[in-house]
């Protein structure tokens, strides 16, 4: 396994995309929308907290990533689909734009690209091979799909030829579970059908997101595939971990996704971790009025981007408990500021805060999914032969976006 104390590599290169810092966003449903990804490009370049730098006393500089879009279904964009066309909505500040896609039918998948392609949609596609939610895998989906090599194979040269000069990169599991391991054959199949970059989260799809990620893993996949770029995902809860993981596995770049749930400001410390030096600096410990500045600003986000304040609102209620993990909120005020429904109301509540408080040890450390190890629900028959050329029944790919 790779390990130096070597500063990591401070730029990824993407096709044509140079990606300074190497760090990219993850794309989660529901969460890594156009709002979202605005205030982490924010703090990437220095200027989230509103005074045009990080914290008094903190270190860091400006610098910009990779921020994907939500995974959206090749189906979906094909037909055009109004919540669809919303979520690849792109502002003119994000360059490169970059929208995952979802899908199961090569000839679908070809056509999503070739959409995306000619009518100048994004500027980077990326391929999901890693959801391992049960409505995804138990049509073949996600991280089932790489057990059947052929299948990923159709997808991945259908998508790349038609993207013509846009990169593809993929991301991907370890496998369905410890006894149907993949992502190596799946490695050696993305180069040789032209892939530019893979993400390899350090988990199975049995795991979901229990249990700790496997960076030896990423490594592995390093050594096998030194042909292009391998981005490592799992456990980056902070710039050092990201680090760490850097100068373990000899990846290329890291992908950060449930580490910043409620921490956009996680992105600023990225970027001044990969600043030239012999350690990352100290990481961003705002107090509670600077956590409370960004809550009222995602959801001012929101509600502008959906044009609708209520809903804006009401979707930046799954991010309260995020934001304010660790803080002395208390489990009634929790829940009032989970049920607002204007910006006034949610100033209202949060002046009642007690802002002066300090970063609390609790809030570092996992959020989001933490489920451990679980059954994978898969399609009959499904791990009799990893080689036969069986498609996938139509309905794999849900005529919605998420996962």
């Amino acid at each position: 396994m790779t390990q130096t104390s070597q500063t990591p590599r401070t730029q990824l290169r993407i096709g044509p995309h140079t990606v300074q810092p190497p760090v990219v966003l993850a794309p989660m449903a529901g969460i890594t929308n156009a709002p979202f990804r605005t205030l982490c490009r924010e703090f990437a370049d220095g200027v989230g907290w509103g005074d045009g730098g990080r914290p008094p006393g903190e270190g860091g500089s400006g610098g910009r990533g990779l921020f994907v879009s939500e995974m959206i279904t090749t189906r979906a964009l094909v037909e055009r689909d109004a919540k669809t066309m919303r979520l690849i909505h792109f502002d003119g500040t994000e360059k490169p734009r970059s929208i995952q896609l979802y899908g199961v039918d090569p000839v679908t998948v070809g056509k999503a690209v070739r959409m995306i392609v000619d009518e100048d949609l994004a500027d980077h596609i990326d391929l999901n091979f890693g959801c391992p939610v049960p409505k995804v895998t138990r049509k073949g989906g996600g991280s089932a799909l790489p057990y059947k090599r052929h299948l990923l194979r159709s997808i991945l040269r259908e998508a790349v030829t038609a993207a013509g000069p846009l990169p593809v990169t993929m991301k991907m599991r370890k496998g369905i579970d410890d006894d149907h391991i993949t992502y190596l054959d799946a490695g050696r199949i993305a180069v040789e059908e032209g892939v530019t970059a893979i993400a390899l989260h350090g988990r199975t799809a049995a795991q979901h997101y229990g249990g700790t990620a496997d960076w030896d893993a990423i490594a592995r996949l390093k050594e096998a595939v030194p042909e292009i770029p391998v981005l490592g995902n799992g456990d980056i809860w902070s710039a050092a971990d990201a680090v760490r993981m850097m100068r373990r596995t000899g990846c290329d770049g890291v992908v950060v996704g449930r580490g910043c749930l409620g921490r956009p400001w996680l992105f600023g410390d990225l970027a001044a971790a990969f600043e030239p030096g012999p350690e990352p600096p100290a990481p961003a410990r705002p107090t509670l009025k600077e956590v409370a500045a960004v809550m009222r600003r995602h959801a001012e986000l929101l509600a502008e981007w959906l044009e609708d304040e209520e809903r804006g609102v009401i979707d930046f209620r799954k991010h309260v408990a995020w934001y304010t993990k660790g803080f002395s909120v208390g489990s009634e005020m929790r829940k009032r500021l989970a049920v607002t429904s204007s910006l006034a109301e949610l100033d209202a509540l949060l002046a009642e805060l007690d802002l002066d408080q300090e970063w609390p040890p609790g809030a570092d450390g996992p959020r989001g999914r933490t489920s451990g190890r679980n059954r994978v629900v898969l399609p009959d028959g499904w791990l009799d032969d990893p080689y036969d050329r069986a498609g996938v029944c139509a309905d794999a790919e849900l005529d919605t976006s998420g996962g």
